[in-house]
């Protein structure tokens, strides 16, 4: 079932819409929730909750417009949002085995005939996770949108609701600070 035909069946109460919206977002929006909350047991009540959020504002939403952005807007929201509440940064160190998929992962299967290549990408991708950890929970939501969701800062803007310049602002230290962090990881070097 396509996007448009699930909310317009769940407008008219038909939960077998929602059903189908979870379906092909929930795996996306978990990523998106870990990204910036970098603890899955939160990620995932993030997800929950933006699902429900979404269930009770969707007459809001705009049937002109794709469903997806929309949606994933809410969940970077809600993770700041449960972030700020928590007050918690947990460092990727402290996860072991709790880290969700990344790049890295699907990257095994496109460099299975070169190994060098494929070690160089995932070490360059756990240094990137890394370094998130480094970021205030307002930064890594604005890397995400930015670079993992490719929302303009006009869409930042509206969907966090803060001032344009707020959202520059936050781009502007989290790129600083990010390459404070990656200090000479330079993406020429690794080929």
């Amino acid at each position: 079932m396509e996007d448009q035909e699930a909310v317009r069946r769940l407008r008219q109460g038909d939960i077998g819409g929602l059903e189908s919206l979870v379906q092909r977002y929930q795996l996306q929006a978990v990523h998106v929730a870990y990204l910036i909350t970098r603890e899955q047991a939160i990620a995932e009540d993030v997800v929950q909750d933006a699902f429900l959020q979404a269930y009770r504002r969707i007459e809001q939403f705009d049937m002109n417009r794709p469903f997806g952005p929309w949606f994933l807007r809410i969940v970077a929201n809600n993770a700041v949002k449960a972030m700020r509440r928590d007050k918690k940064q947990i460092a990727l160190s402290q996860h072991n085995g709790d880290r969700q998929p990344d790049r890295a992962d699907t990257l095994a299967t496109q460099c299975i005939d070169n190994p060098e290549l494929l070690f160089e990408r995932a070490e360059t991708s756990e240094a990137v996770l890394s370094a998130l950890d480094g970021l205030s929970p307002a930064q890594r939501a604005v890397i995400v949108q930015k670079y993992y969701l490719d929302m303009s800062e006009a869409e930042m803007v509206a969907a966090s609701g803060s001032a344009p310049g707020t959202i520059k602002w936050h781009l502007h230290r989290a790129r600083k600070r990010l390459q404070a962090l990656l200090g000479g990881l330079n993406p020429q070097d690794q080929r």
